[in-house]
């Protein structure tokens, strides 16, 4: 919050943004509103998950020479590329990569959804303040713009709209990974695409 001790140079556009969307501003900290808390928290829990889905996948999966599934372009990249190569993790351990990344993808996913409809049925207490300008050019097209870098890798990370595209993104492969295993299994292990 403006004047704490962590709150510049880092977070100093939340600021700002605190006075366009009140649930992280001075209203809701003053109200002892638990939501910013609650999601912060579950924002936590939800970095370690896909940390952890990471560190499966790069500590136990062998590489492939082709474009990973739902991955972006390697040329796009940049020093990143590494990221959009295909990695195969197989066993245990990729049963459970995929059923805690497709998990935690429908939590991030759940949780932005839940905010939205607070706020809508709420009528829209914490950002019904603001004018048409305001809202539209502070509120609604940094979301929409992020939702779009989000599919182009550039992510904006204070955006809501971006927590549904990428998420829903995720969900879709995931499950089509999770329905690929289950065809395998039923196909007594043969791999048929």
């Amino acid at each position: 919050m403006p004047g704490g001790s962590l709150h510049s140079p880092i977070w100093k556009p939340y600021g700002l943004y605190g006075t366009i969307d009140h649930v992280y501003g001075f209203k809701a900290w003053d109200a002892h509103n638990g939501w910013t808390l609650a999601q912060g928290s579950v924002n936590a829990l939800e970095t370690a998950a896909y940390l952890l889905y990471l560190y499966w996948v790069y500590t136990y999966g062998e590489p492939e020479s082709r474009q990973g599934r739902g991955a972006p372009a390697k040329e796009t990249m940049g020093r990143w590329k590494a990221l959009s190569e295909s990695r195969t993790v197989h066993g245990r351990v990729a049963v459970w990569a995929v059923v805690l990344a497709y998990s935690t993808a429908w939590l991030t996913f759940s949780k932005t959804v839940l905010y939205w409809l607070t706020e809508a049925f709420s009528g829209f207490d914490n950002i019904g303040h603001n004018d048409p300008y305001t809202l539209f050019f502070m509120w609604i097209i940094p979301k929409w713009v992020a939702s779009y870098n989000v599919i182009r890798s550039s992510a904006d990370q204070s955006s809501s709209g971006a927590w549904l595209v990428f998420p829903a993104f995720m969900i879709y492969i995931f499950a089509q990974e999770i329905l690929q295993g289950l065809e395998v299994a039923a196909n007594g292990g043969r791999k048929s695409r």
